[in-house]
């Protein structure tokens, strides 16, 4: 019986743009797959291929859920610069909300599964509420960590 071979799908965490590498590697070197179009340091690896929303903003978390970076259409959506959400816990920066324990971040960080369609309240830098609607995807590499997509509800 023949295998059938997983290629991994990314996505840039700042353009948006998506692609399929097979050996998780930047060519024949042992650095991670980078951004060909926009030229971010990572892309983030997903278990199935993900189409956001023009006005969606990705946030990456290391696995205690502390934000490593925020793409572009992130600042838009919250008012928030990068460099005022790095090192914070993404929900305690945002102030995002769902009443559920475990919380869906938590979820996807200690469980390894997706929280796609989360429809949950942000609070803007102006310190305004704001529905949104949130994927969370977990990391599927070595370090672990958090992918949450924002996007306008």
């Amino acid at each position: 019986m023949a295998s059938i071979a997983v290629v991994p799908y990314f996505i840039c965490p700042n353009c948006k743009r998506r692609s399929i590498d097979h050996d998780r590697r930047d060519g024949l070197t042992h650095q991670a797959v980078g951004c060909p179009s926009c030229g971010f340091g990572f892309l983030f690896e997903l278990m199935d291929d993900y189409y956001p929303g023009p006005s969606t903003g990705f946030v990456v978390c290391d696995q205690d859920r502390r934000v490593l970076a925020a793409g572009r259409g992130v600042f838009e959506l919250t008012g928030f610069q990068e460099r005022e959400l790095l090192g914070r816990e993404v929900e305690e920066a945002l102030g995002l909300g769902s009443g559920e324990r475990p919380s869906p971040a938590e979820v996807a960080v200690e469980w390894g599964v997706r929280q796609l369609g989360k429809e949950l309240e942000l609070e803007t830098k102006a310190g305004v509420r704001k529905a949104v609607k949130v994927d969370f995807f977990p990391a599927y590499d070595e370090d672990g960590g958090l992918l949450v997509a924002l996007a306008p509800a």
